[in-house]
This record gives C-alpha cells, structure tokens and sequence, in this order.
C-alpha cells in the first residue's frame, strides 16, 4: 500500500486559531492524509500564524524558519504558512518569505487538502461533504467558536483585515460542533469569537447569546460552559440571568476594556470610562457575587498622559480583577493607531505597562489567596510529566490564560473536589476530597 502523505501542524497565537488547525485537521482526515505529531517525520509541516502584533509575526516568522533549517536541501518536505500572518501580508509575505511551500490565507484554509497535494503528488481523496466535518475533543476541554471575523473598528486592531467582516455561526452549527466535542470527551466548552456578545445580531430572527447558552445548557453531557472575549456592551441583565441560572455555566467573565481614560478610549474609537465599568462590575458582581473576572489592558496607546497612566493604575486597584493581561501598545502597519500623533515612547509604554503588571498582580494574588481553605470543582486535565504531579482548573481558571490547581491524585476528564491548602501566585494547591 503506498505510503499517504504525512501532515504536521504548528499553532501559534490564540484559540481561535486552535481551532482552525482542528478544523484543517479534520479536513485532511478525510482527504486521507496522515496527521502526525512529529514535525521532522512529516512530509508536511503546516505553521498556523499569528499575526495579531508585531512580537507575534517576529514569532511567527521565527518559526518557519527553524523548521525550514530542518527541511535543509530535502524537496520531499514542505513548510506551508497558514493562518493569520499569509492574510495579512500576502503577496509581500511571498515574495520576502520563497523558502515556503505554499502559503495559505485564513480565508482559504478549507483548500489546504488540495495545496498539500499539488506539493507531494498524492492526490486528495475528495471530501463530499464538507460541511458534515465535525470537531473532535484533543482533552478533556474544548474549544468552541460562535463567530468569526469582527465588526468593530478598534483603532488599534488588524482583526477585521485579517478575518474579515463579523459572521455567527448559526445556532445549530453551534449545538452541532458543541454536541460532538462531547461526544468525544469535551466536559468544558470554552466560547470564543472575537466579541462572543455580538452573536447572533447578523442573523435572521436576532437571536442572543443568552438564547445560545440556554441552548447549550441543555445539552447531556456538559459540565462546564466557559465565556472568553465578551465584549463590555455586550454584557447584558439578559446574559447575566442566563448565566446565574444554568449550573453548568461557569460564573466567569473574559471583558477586555483595554483602558479606563474616556480620551484613551475613545481614540481607540471604544466606549466607555472607568466610572461606567466599575458600576457594570458592581452590577456583574450583584448578579453572582462569586464571578471571577478577567481583562485585558493596553499601556501607552498614543496620546496617552501620565494623568492618563495613573487613571488606568487607579481603575485595576479599584477594579479588583482576578486576572488581567497587560499589553505593551504595538504601533500595526495598517491601523490607525499606527499613524496618530503624540506616539508614547517604547521605554515609557514598557515602564507603565509594568507597574500595571505589578498593581494587577498583587490585586490577583489577594484575591487567589481567598481560595485558600475552600472546597472547590476541579477538572483534571492530567498529570504534568516535567513535575510529575497532577494538575487541573477550578471554574475560575480558563485554559492556557490563568493558573492551575496542582491535585495529589486524579485522572484526566475527572471533575473532583478538592480543599485549598496553599496559593502560589495565580496557582492553587488541592488535596482530592
């Protein structure tokens, strides 16, 4: 029997592109083609980009590169660049990048059976039914996207050049996608979408992204549904009864509010101030006085004053987020931003970017230790193989972005109790009731 072609992915960035790469690998499987975890046994080897900022192009283009050094003189292997870094640079990319096989856009990723055989020769065996390719759960946790592409015009953001326009998935593609990652061993949907809030208003009947989650509540099966990138507008007294009414929904809120200044905000041509998000909060927190909050920040966006800097300082101590990621503001090719006067200097956008690192962290840390001594629901995700321990979240723990619960006993998919008896930073120690 001839040997089909091997095909190795390599994600970077974020969820979302996690699940691109699970979408492509679904699309290979049933071309036919062989996936492989071995980067220097494939034939194939697909990069997933990011390109969100410009650390993560440097990552990105970084890479390629170390892979391409492995490849050497070898024209039987092929580096193919997908994702987000070949849509927003396009024919430059090709042109400043010739070592790559092939280069495949966000946007034409469902051809990638088809690059990869012109590359190797082996024909792809036809996919009828594209559509009916269903997702299938790497572990014990999933993620789940509702939508794709954003509306928004962030001054800031490369997102909709890269992505393109806002589009819902629509409810059934959703319940569908949800059903089978539990099917396959998904006990935690986590919903993504560049602004999950935003789902549904481009679709007939408009429905909401409460509608979504009593839907998804509903389903057998399920044991925690997670809310990531839900956009402040967007959070509503109709998705926080939803969310206060179904136990499988975790009491967790991902809002990014990139800044507290109304002039910052609204040269980010965003909405808001810190006195209109802290009452939100207060409301957020009325609804379900156990919420664990988490947000994201940017220091120094141009025009950004020190009265400005110490505002924003002011708002994560009175905030008090249990967690917050801090950016330093990167100036995109493209944007807006990119071109507005009063640019803050990289060494004073570093400098407030770290006392806000420092203010969140001992904000989080407080409230991390409040853990200590509670009896909490953890899903074991498997044991840490450097540490030989086993580790897990708690409902207040996201994947990849928070701590973890570090368990004296447990196997994979299994949600146990477990008593708090130590916090270390943003991590948790628990002993399995």
């Amino acid at each position: 029997m001839t040997r089909r072609p091997h095909v190795a992915f390599v994600t970077l960035g974020c969820p979302k592109n996690e699940v691109d790469t699970s979408e492509m690998t679904a699309r290979l499987t049933a071309a036919d083609y062989v996936i492989t975890d071995d980067t220097e046994a494939a034939d194939v080897v697909v990069v997933n980009t990011c390109s969100f900022i410009r650390e993560a192009t440097e990552e990105s283009i970084a890479t390629v590169f170390s892979l391409l050094e492995t490849t050497g003189s070898d024209t039987s292997r092929h580096v193919v660049v997908a994702g987000c870094m070949a849509s927003r640079y396009g024919e430059d990319l090709r042109q400043s990048l010739p070592e790559a096989a092939a280069f495949v856009p966000v946007a034409d990723e469902a051809d990638l059976p088809h690059v990869i055989a012109q590359l190797t020769g082996e024909a792809a065996m036809p996919v009828t039914r594209p559509d009916t390719l269903l997702p299938v759960a790497q572990g014990p946790s999933a993620y789940l996207r509702v939508s794709d592409g954003c509306h928004r015009t962030c001054a800031y953001c490369t997102i909709p050049s890269i992505r393109g326009p806002y589009v819902s998935r629509t409810l059934d593609q959703v319940v569908r996608d949800a059903r089978s990652l539990i099917d396959t061993g998904a006990k935690e949907l986590v919903l993504i979408g560049q602004d999950i809030t935003a789902w549904g208003r481009d679709i007939e009947g408009g429905p909401a992204l409460a509608d979504l989650l009593d839907e998804l509540a509903a389903l057998t099966g399920i044991a925690w549904i997670r809310l990531m990138y839900a956009q402040p507008d967007g959070v509503d007294a109709r998705l926080l009864e939803s969310m206060a009414a179904h136990p499988s929904v975790c009491h967790y809120l991902d809002m990014p509010l990139q800044h507290a200044s109304s002039a910052v905000l609204r040269r980010m041509r965003r909405r808001g101030d810190a006195t209109a998000y802290l009452e939100q909060l207060a409301t957020i927190r009325t609804a379900m006085p156990d919420i664990v909050l988490r947000t994201t920040l940017i220091a120094g966006f141009p025009g950004e004053t020190r009265a400005d800097a110490a505002l924003l300082e002011r708002f994560v101590t009175d905030a008090s987020f249990d967690y917050t990621g801090v950016f330093v503001y990167s100036p995109e090719e493209g944007t807006p931003a990119a071109v507005m006067p009063d640019q803050v200097p990289l060494r004073t956008r570093r400098a407030r970017a770290q006392r806000l690192r420092d203010l969140a962290d001992a904000v989080g840390f407080r409230r991390n230790e409040s853990h200590v001594g509670a009896e909490l629901e953890v899903l074991v995700e498997g044991r840490d193989p450097d540490e030989d321990v086993v580790i897990g979240r708690w409902r207040g723990q996201a994947p990849e972005v928070d701590g973890i619960v570090f368990l004296d006993r447990g196997q994979a998919g299994d949600i146990v109790t477990a008593r708090i008896v130590d916090a270390a930073g943003y991590d948790l120690e628990g002993e399995v009731l």
